[in-house]
């Protein structure tokens, strides 16, 4: 699978916080009008600069914080297609595969926003358009790849009824 679309670049210790501002948490029956905030606490204006099929990109301990599901669904509805950080809250990680937003762990240093990026997910590989440069990610497993392919765990175990390796 390859995901193309540019990158918005953040930095560390971005929080479930930042991600899905608590102002508007009372949104979180409403996931459209909840993703139309996303990332607005780190960045003003990202809702309004980013286009469908773009990356976040992010520094370390990317999702830290509360363990609720909404962040990561928020950006997957947001039109985010990957998240690539050089570190993950584990819990950020594990929601992100289960609602079906990939998730890469790389070096990102040199990435920045704006570079127009295409990711391949079963290698792993980064490839910086912009630049002209590539950057390995650590591969996600083929269970995690299949899981995605069927947009979260909770469709992928309505079509298999359990997780098959």
């Amino acid at each position: 699978m390859k995901l193309r679309g540019r990158a918005w670049k953040f930095g560390d210790d971005i929080s479930t916080d930042h991600i899905t501002p608590g102002r508007y948490y009372h949104l979180r029956s409403n996931m459209p009008e909840l993703a139309k905030h996303v990332m607005e606490d780190a960045d003003p204006e990202f809702p309004a600069k980013m286009k469908p099929g773009d990356f976040i990109v992010a520094g370390k301990n990317f999702g830290m914080g509360s363990s609720r599901e909404h962040a990561p669904l928020a950006i997957k509805i947001a039109g985010i297609s990957a998240v690539i950080a050089k570190s993950f809250a584990r819990i950020f990680y594990r929601n992100a595969i289960n609602v079906g937003l990939p998730v890469l762990i790389a070096d990102t240093d040199q990435i920045d926003s704006e570079d127009e990026l295409e990711i391949d997910l079963s290698t792993g590989v980064i490839r910086n358009l912009t630049k002209g440069t590539e950057i390995q990610a650590k591969p996600l497993p083929e269970i995690m790849i299949r899981i995605l392919d069927e947009g979260g765990l909770v469709d992928y175990v309505r079509k298999y009824g359990d997780i098959i390796v």
